[in-house]
């Protein structure tokens, strides 16, 4: 069939009943055998959670550290994503924006993407697995975890129409 990338918002993915939703709609159309790679957000009120969390240890975090902070909140909900959906029967695999490769500048809380190594995509959806990435975050050269800003998860969605 075809390739469908999906991306969900936190509010999308902020319960885990809202987890479930969008595990059942990614699942039908993988049953209809499409490939199918999924970009999300961290739950809903979870960023400004973490923000709120190292604002009050420091007034003004050093960029790196809230990038490797901030970067959490899109991981637990690509685990708990692919969990929902291996329940489902529906083989899943998540990734972080480190590793799938989208490598990218060292400009903390902005960077910009400078390369992708899509190896990994293409051999989970060539095993007939859906591939649950991480919006929003990627890695620099030096492996220092990076993120895109807001928006950035729509900016990880496209770049997986462009492949």
């Amino acid at each position: 069939m075809s390739l469908i990338v999906q991306k969900f918002g936190g509010t999308s993915v902020g319960t885990i009943e809202r987890i479930e939703s969008v595990a059942d709609k990614v699942a039908e159309f993988r049953r209809q055998g499409h490939d199918m790679v999924v970009a999300v957000s961290a739950m809903s009120g979870e960023t400004n959670r973490l923000i709120g969390l190292a604002n009050e240890i420091e007034e003004q975090p050093t960029p790196r550290e809230m990038d490797v902070l901030v970067s959490t909140g899109e991981q637990v909900t690509i685990a708990l994503l692919s969990m929902a959906l291996n329940k489902r029967g529906c083989p899943a695999r998540s990734y972080t924006g480190s590793q799938v490769r989208i490598l990218t500048d060292s400009s903390h809380n902005k960077a910009r993407i400078k390369d992708i190594d899509e190896r990994n995509i293409r051999t989970d959806l060539n095993a007939g697995r859906v591939v649950v990435v991480a919006g929003f975050q990627g890695a620099d050269e030096n492996n220092n975890i990076t993120t895109l800003g807001r928006g950035g998860s729509d900016t990880t969605a496209v770049l997986w129409l462009l492949l």
